[in-house]
């Protein structure tokens, strides 16, 4: 618990006193003004109830004014004696334009034979007169507004009649408002079905027949409700007017803000008198304070000032020497620490501590990195929530080979643990937990999975290359030292066939670079693809042309049958010639010489499908997908210029990143390899990757 200064308990004290009897006198002032200011406000809302009403009654009185010039009107009795409808109904609608009403209507023998407006024009046959009313106030069949209505018979026209009627809707009551200068709301009887805080004034006005004013407390307005009667001189409807409470009440609220900053004024004076006498009692006091709140801000090199008196005197001396030692023991700490992070921050593994409940309290960056998330995320978390790691059977080995559990009991432990990161990564790392220091155990990562994939990858691609370049280059230098050695003696004819063995040498060692290219390319993660647009015809036309020394070694001839137009794909065209002359490749190698090779497709909206298919062995029972599979070649139906069986898993990787997919089929006299590509347009950026 804080405690309190002398200096504040002595303003507490002071200022209470004075806001206390302050306080007094503003709540019996508000009081007292309270009752004025309802007061005023009921009879200004009353007054303007009262201006509302009379409102009503002059529009009432305008509504029969209308009435009866229209019925003077020369003109209408012209066109009711011709019976010219359409204009009856023009002069209507200009009439009630010009004299602002809601609907006016002429009547013969209680049947509308002419009206403008949308309003219903209740008992409109009926002219007696109401007492000295010239107007009625009716209710609207199914609808809440009341309507002010009057009939007048047609001089020389029997059985004739006149109608006019306004609507009280919100318009008319916007039209009050602004000339009383306060929102006003004319309503039928029917809302006395609703509830609300209206509810009680509404019925204490048709009980009573008279206006009735309240307050709708608190924070209500004054309310003024004027009962609206009928012909019959029943109640069918109030008036109502509202007199907001902050226009009352804003004297009232000056006169407390008034009090209220007296009280506030005369609580400061109090304050400012009482600091005073606080400061001198309570100055020296206040110095050591100021001096121990430096030294726990880690200010440890300005020295506590000395205070007169022999108390004070001896606890000035003892912070002087407390804050010595503590500048020696943290200059040691700094360095120290200074000493730690430079060798955890300089090595290559990743470094991090746990607490008991194996929480992490620390992480260098380069453990972060390995774990694919930032050290400030890692802070506070459970360790293997943050490694995930992966053991057998899916179950994490948190709870029965955790290495720093186990490094708790045997002073050490050391594990591999395999990760799977929140990007879906996997990581193998080398995990090495010492014993815990007091409340913190430090761990050590060390990444193996790149040194071993780069190692798999190395040997993997040294090998296939040492194998595979062997045949061709032999080849090569075997043509180049015939020509070396027979040239004067070789016919044209020879040279030329010499030249072409080095030819469709070459062409086999650039495919197989490229295939090799390729898979280090899978290997490493390095799968994307231009997004451009490529007409299919032209890549396979350039297929063609590339294998074309390789088909005429053999004799083959390619036999094309493919829709015109193919359409637009969106892709790599580079990356697809690879595909089909790596198709075309294969047909070479495994069809029979001089046979041909049919390439054929067909095209829908969505997608556009092209095979390859030769006339070879076939297909061995259940091997379609495993032809596919990197490395993977035919066993005994393969031919002697073998590959090393990346062509058709690179085919697969490049369509499968183009959206569409590959398969084999065995056609009884042959194989045939089918290529699916989705059909689109190009993306905005060509060259995006």
């Amino acid at each position: 618990m804080r405690r309190l200064h002398l200096s504040t308990i002595l303003i507490g004290i002071n200022a209470g006193l004075v806001l206390l009897a302050v306080a007094g006198v503003a709540l019996a002032a508000s009081s007292l003004l309270q009752r004025l200011a309802d007061e005023q406000g009921l009879a200004r809302v009353a007054q303007a109830g009262a201006s509302a009403h009379q409102e009503i009654v002059r529009a009432g009185e305008d509504v029969a004014v209308a009435a009866q010039l229209l019925a003077e009107r020369p003109t209408l009795r012209r066109l009711l004696q011709q019976g010219d409808t359409a204009q009856l109904e023009a002069f209507l609608g200009q009439f009630q334009r010009t004299s602002q009403l809601g609907a006016c209507a002429v009547l013969r023998d209680g049947r509308v034979i002419g009206q403008s407006g949308a309003l219903h024009l209740a008992d409109a046959t009926d002219t007696a007169p109401r007492g000295s009313v010239p107007y009625r106030l009716v209710q609207r069949p199914g609808h809440s507004a009341l309507v002010l209505q009057a009939t007048t018979p047609l001089p020389a026209v029997p059985g004739a009649s006149v109608a006019t009627a306004r609507a009280l809707d919100d318009a008319f009551a916007g039209q009050i408002a602004a000339d009383i200068g306060l929102p006003v709301q004319i309503t039928g009887r029917a809302v006395l079905d609703a509830a609300g805080a209206r509810q009680a004034p509404r019925a204490r006005a048709l009980a009573s027949g008279t206006m009735v004013t309240t307050y709708l407390a608190p924070l209500g307005p004054y309310v003024a409700v004027h009962p609206l009667r009928a012909p019959g001189g029943e109640i069918v409807g109030f008036v109502e007017v509202d007199l907001p409470a902050t226009s009352v009440t804003r004297q009232l609220q000056e006169l407390t803000r008034t009090l209220a900053l007296l009280a506030i004024g005369t609580a400061a004076l109090a304050a400012l008198g009482s600091l005073a006498i606080g400061r001198w009692l309570v100055r020296p006091l206040a110095r050591l304070g100021a001096a121990a709140a430096r030294i726990g801000r880690g200010d440890l090199a300005t020295p506590v000032p000395m205070i007169p008196g022999a108390e004070g005197g001896a606890l000035a001396a003892a912070l002087d020497e407390m804050r010595r030692q503590l500048l020696h023991l943290t200059a040691d700490l700094r360095r120290q620490q200074a000493e730690a992070y430079a060798i955890v921050t300089g090595i290559s593994e990743g470094v991090f501590t746990v607490d008991r409940e194996r929480r992490i309290r620390y992480m260098t960056p380069q453990a972060a990195a390995m774990l694919g998330i930032s050290s400030d995320e890692a802070i506070g978390r459970f360790c293997g929530d943050v490694l995930n790691p992966q053991g057998p059977g899916g179950v994490r080995p948190c709870d029965e080979h955790c290495p720093i559990v186990h490094a708790r009991f045997r002073g050490g432990a050391r594990a591999t643990e395999h990760l799977l990161l929140r990007s879906g990564e996997r990581r193998t790392i080398v995990i090495t937990s010492a014993a815990p220091a007091e409340t913190q155990q430090v761990q050590v990562l060390r990444d193996e999975t790149e040194v071993e994939a780069t190692r798999r990858l190395r040997d993997t691609v040294l090998g296939n290359i040492s194998h595979e370049f062997r045949t061709p280059l032999s080849a090569q230098l075997a043509s180049i030292e015939l020509l070396l050695d027979q040239l004067p003696d070789l016919t044209q004819a020879q040279i030329a066939q010499l030249i072409q063995a080095q030819q469709r040498g070459t062409l086999r060692l650039a495919q197989l670079i490229d295939n090799l290219l390729e898979s280090v390319r899978i290997e490493a993660g390095h799968q994307s693809i231009r997004h451009q647009p490529v007409a299919l015809d032209e890549v396979i036309e350039e297929a063609i042309e590339l294998t074309r020394p390789l088909l005429q070694q053999r004799e083959q001839a390619v036999a094309l049958d493919l829709p015109y137009p193919l359409p637009l794909i969106c892709g790599d065209a580079t990356r697809l010639v690879q595909v089909f002359v790596n198709l075309l490749a294969n047909a070479n190698k495994f069809a029979p010489a001089s046979s041909p090779i049919h390439i054929g497709g067909s095209a829908t909206a969505q997608h556009v499908t092209v095979w390859v298919e030769d006339r070879g062995p076939g297909l061995p029972p259940l091997a379609s997908r495993a032809l596919f599979s990197r490395f993977v070649r035919a066993a005994a139906e393969e031919p002697e210029q073998s590959g090393i069986g990346l062509g058709l898993a690179i085919v697969q990787s490049i369509v499968e990143r183009h959206g569409g997919h590959v398969h084999a089929q065995s056609t009884g006299g042959g194989t045939r390899m089918v290529v699916v590509l989705p059909t689109g347009a190009a993306d905005e950026n060509p060259d995006r990757r």
